[in-house]
């Protein structure tokens, strides 16, 4: 049975919420100051031991939720000895996605940089053999794609038989990618005894009945409305037919002076075509799907980060654990077929409580993708017309046009066939010309026969 935990008051410092000054000091070194509501809810439950099944949308700091009070309670363990049997592995974080995983495990070493433990990070699309090395050396704590993980559990370079401490990050989205019977698998590896925590951004039928597979007595925590977006969030959308939606994005951004965004597609074919199309526009786009190669995605990624990138165009998958900092806006240049999905792209922007856009392009065939977007985030978004971005044509005079003259160091070009005609004529206006040729009649009937010459048509010659 899940209880729903009691609101705990909002920690106004980390102090409050008793980690270890090894922690605090890291916390500390990296600037933060207060903890968010999911961070001041989540920790205490996890210090107490409890299993754990917690809403938290992207941005709002879920993954030092779990990750502090993880470390806080792994502290015991910490030795610096090198041999790998005094470092077997205690923790396992799960995330759907290599780029989630790469960010959970970057900010466990970043919260643990004062204790000596050890952790890694396993995902496919890499190489197995860095992977068996870190992992043949002894970690405390694996943060892994569960694919990735059955490999090398599979090949006995991992055990789990040791581990204490089981997160399920982003759950949600592991259910929609069908790691279930992976994750199954994982469980059957791990010792019955251990404290399990689910993460999810949504609270979905699926995800209470993996709570109820994985999770003994959790306490729930929700620290927003059930299957709501950010409220810091702007939420538009334009409809415009699905030839006019390329013109309709560069237009937006445009108006509304976007340095950087997401642009969302359904599939790894709409996002390669949409990339090469802003690319060919002369915009800086980079694209990133499961298809490109794991060298591909961190360029793409860095390039974005580095704000060399303008529109980054990503799969949903994709871009699971992008951690953009002050990301302006996302596009959903075309819905998803689920709409949780929705929920989770609009967390790319507005995180840490900043500010956000969210802009929707609304194709004729996406009404019902519209409808059920709006069912599940128990609100309507705000419909509103393309910004006129082009600048109108100014009536005005045009200026008058030099006269062209030749410099006088470049002589015409004399044609390569001429006739008699031709000959006349020149020599007739180059008379004319001179002043004093005296004006006869004969001359004025040479003179008309002349012109008449320029404009006959040459006679053909046999090549």
């Amino acid at each position: 049975m899940t209880d729903n935990a009691p609101v705990l008051e909002q920690a106004t410092c980390f102090a409050d919420l008793h980690l270890a000054p090894e922690i605090l000091a890291a916390i500390d070194a990296m600037g933060y100051a207060q903890p968010t509501p999911i961070q001041s809810q989540a920790i205490p439950l996890m210090l107490a031991g409890r299993d754990l099944l917690a809403q938290a949308q992207t941005g709002t700091g879920k993954t030092a939720a779990f990750a502090l009070p993880l470390l806080h309670r792994l502290r015991g363990f910490a030795n610096t000895s090198t041999s790998p049997a005094r470092h077997p592995v205690r923790a396992l974080v799960l995330a759907p996605t290599r780029e989630l995983a790469i960010q959970v495990h970057d900010s466990i070493v970043s919260y643990s940089t004062q204790l000596p433990l050890k952790s890694t990070v396993v995902y496919g699309g890499a190489g197995m053999k860095e992977q068996t090395v870190a992992l043949r050396g002894g970690v405390e704590i694996v943060v892994a794609t569960p694919g990735r993980l059955l490999d090398h559990a599979e090949g006995k370079v991992v055990n789990l038989s040791q581990v204490q401490f089981l997160v399920l990050d982003e759950a949600d989205r592991m259910l929609d990618m069908g790691f279930l019977p992976d994750l199954k698998r994982i469980l059957a590896l791990l010792p019955t005894t251990r404290q399990t925590v689910l993460f999810s951004a949504t609270f979905s039928d699926d995800i209470l009945r993996l709570s109820g597979q994985f999770l003994h007595d959790p306490q729930r925590v929700e620290v927003a409305r059930r299957n709501t977006a950010a409220e810091n969030v702007e939420q538009v959308a334009y409809r415009v037919a699905g030839a006019d939606k390329l013109d309709a994005l560069l237009r937006i951004v445009k108006a509304r002076a976007l340095t950087q965004a997401i642009v969302f597609t359904r599939t790894k074919v709409s996002a390669d075509t949409l990339g090469r199309q802003l690319q060919k526009r002369g915009v800086s786009a980079a694209i990133i799907h499961g298809d490109k190669m794991q060298i591909e995605r961190i360029a793409a990624l860095d390039g974005f980060k580095k704000g060399e990138v303008q529109l980054l165009v990503a799969t949903d998958i994709a871009a699971r654990g992008l951690d953009i900092v002050e990301l302006p806006a996302v596009f959903n240049y075309e819905l998803p077929y689920h709409a949780e999905d929705y929920v989770h792209r609009i967390g790319r922007t507005g995180r840490a409580g900043a500010s956000g856009l969210a802009v929707s392009l609304i194709g004729p065939d996406e009404e019902r993708l519209l409808a059920g977007v709006e069912r599940f985030i128990n609100r309507p978004l705000t419909i509103l017309d393309l910004p006129d971005t082009a600048p109108r044509p100014q009536m005005s005079t045009p200026a008058p046009r030099a006269p062209v003259s030749t410099p006088a160091s470049v002589e015409p070009v004399k044609p390569a066939v001429r006739d008699v005609a031709v000959d006349v004529a020149v020599e007739s206006v180059q008379a004319i010309s001179q002043p004093d040729a005296a004006p006869n009649l004969a001359y004025q009937r040479g003179q008309k026969q002349a012109v008449c010459a320029l404009f006959r048509p040459l006679p053909e010659t046999t090549p």
